[in-house]
């Protein structure tokens, strides 16, 4: 069967199913709101799974890929949770030390489609890390609705310290080069961005798709380049662009934006209905060339 995509769904679901994901509505009230879309023998529980993630249809590379080396480390974080673990992969025939990126999750843990991610930057001879800022809670639990969930229980100001630290595990690993970057999608994102403030020109480059932005007042601070990748059709993300850009401009900050026109807030996610093919695949090409100028 066709995988459905955003054109399939009207606009007004799309920002319900946005609000339920970002935990604006529980599942009880989409469910409710959603009901008026359902026709044609449709239920609204149906609509939900339409628009629910499919990972093991978009996995793009395997975990068993003899091309890569991936585990699960753990490590410290001493201002954070304490004890976090992420996902490494590395390629299986590099030769010489590597760059490192920091891949970031959206506001569910380290699901299979972030361990995907983490696999193509390994295939694009980086050393990819990405940790779950779920581990401290029993890690992301295979069921997003769970996940979803859970990440509101999380101490953002601890979650944020934990993924510094992952940046400094990045930094110092011994196949490393030294120089990182890092990408985020979402909630990702904005932990790209606020990452950029706290860790000045430890950051080679950061990728922000669709992020929040971080505190303005820290804006200077920010000593790495950066990347936006936006959605068009994504108010609520949007609407915090115009005063980022300008205190980006005024704090002279190299950077450079992307709006991708009549995408939908995660259309890099391959696995929902929202992800646009052409779209994902020039900001994937330009995320890539941005890392190998600005960290290889």
């Amino acid at each position: 069967m066709e995988r459905k995509t955003a054109h399939d769904f009207d606009q007004e679901l799309l920002i319900l199913f946005d609000a339920y994901v970002h935990g604006g509505i529980d599942r009880r009230a989409f469910l409710d709101k959603a009901a008026k879309f359902a026709v044609g023998g449709v239920t609204a529980a149906m609509l939900l799974d339409q628009l629910s993630p499919k990972f093991l249809e978009a996995q793009q590379v395997q975990p068993t890929d003899d091309r890569i080396v991936a585990e699960y480390k753990e490590y410290d974080s001493p201002n954070g949770y304490g004890k976090m673990r992420g996902y490494q992969v590395r390629p299986a025939k590099a030769t010489g030390k590597l760059p490192g990126i920091l891949v970031i999750h959206e506001n569910r843990g380290l699901n299979l489609h972030i361990e995907d991610v983490a696999r193509r930057f390994a295939l694009a001879n980086f050393i990819a890390f990405a940790p779950d800022a779920l581990f401290p809670l029993g890690g992301y639990p295979g069921d997003e609705d769970k996940a979803r969930e859970l990440f509101p229980k999380l101490e953002q100001p601890k979650t944020r310290e934990d993924f510094v630290a992952a940046s400094a595990l990045l930094k110092a690993l011994p196949q490393s080069t030294g120089r990182i970057g890092a990408v985020g999608f979402c909630y990702g994102g904005g932990m790209v961005n606020f990452l950029a403030t706290r860790l000045g020109s430890d950051l080679a480059a950061g990728v922000a798709f669709y992020g929040s932005a971080p505190n303005l007042a820290d804006v200077p601070k920010i000593k790495a380049p950066l990347l936006i990748q936006s959605a068009e059709v994504d108010e609520r993300i949007n609407a915090s662009w115009p005063a980022y850009e300008g205190a980006l401009k005024a704090a002279n900050v190299k950077y450079e934006r992307h709006l991708y026109p009549g995408t939908q807030h995660g259309f890099h996610n391959d696995t929902t209905p929202r992800y646009d093919a052409a779209a994902a695949r020039l900001a994937w090409e330009r995320t890539l060339a941005f890392f190998n100028k600005h960290v290889r």
